[in-house]
């Protein structure tokens, strides 16, 4: 039996376990239903300007092409360490926009391909690290926290130790050590 079909088991079955559930609980399911989609839309709403806001932002940051000046500075050091400077892009922009990272990402396995040492490490940083900024301004932002101090160091910290873990990784596993 294959996971898909499995699936399509298992959703159909833990949907029949709720709606027995709330019966025995005597939850008035659908309009619960309806009172949560219309949170749901409410909450849209409101996270959308933050949203806006922040896509915006990052495509001007990748559309002015500063990151490859920046990163000009780096080189040697880069160099030094075999870490190639074409995933500096990445490792910048994944912490702000998911979407912008998928799309470096993108762009470093079609030139490189899947298989290159630049086309595996993008892969491991897309899957290891998290969208930080966008996390803290868009739903901390949206319900009104304003202290994010330690939230953005501990996240950016994390995002910099995932980032150093898939490096290493990828030149262990795949001998570029």
């Amino acid at each position: 039996m294959t996971l898909i079909k499995i699936g399509n088991i298992i959703i159909p079955i833990v949907v029949l376990l709720i709606i027995i559930y709330a019966f025995k609980k005597k939850v008035r399911i659908y309009d619960s239903f309806v009172q949560g989609a219309k949170e749901g839309l409410e909450l849209s709403v409101s996270i959308f300007p933050y949203l806006v806001a922040m896509l915006f932002a990052t495509d001007i940051l990748l559309k002015s092409n500063i990151l490859n000046e920046i990163f000009d500075v780096f080189t040697p050091v880069l160099n030094f360490l075999k870490i190639p400077k074409e995933i500096l892009p990445m490792s910048i922009v994944r912490p702000i926009s998911g979407n912008a990272s998928f799309a470096v990402m993108i762009d470093l396995i079609k030139t490189y391909g899947p298989d290159s040492y630049i086309g595996r490490i993008s892969s491991a940083i897309q899957g290891a690290t998290d969208t930080t900024i966008y996390v803290l301004s868009l739903y901390f932002g949206s319900i009104g926290i304003k202290k994010i101090k330690y939230s953005l160091w501990v996240g950016l910290l994390t995002d910099l130790t995932c980032l150093i873990v898939s490096i290493l990784l990828v030149s262990i596993v795949f001998g570029n050590v």
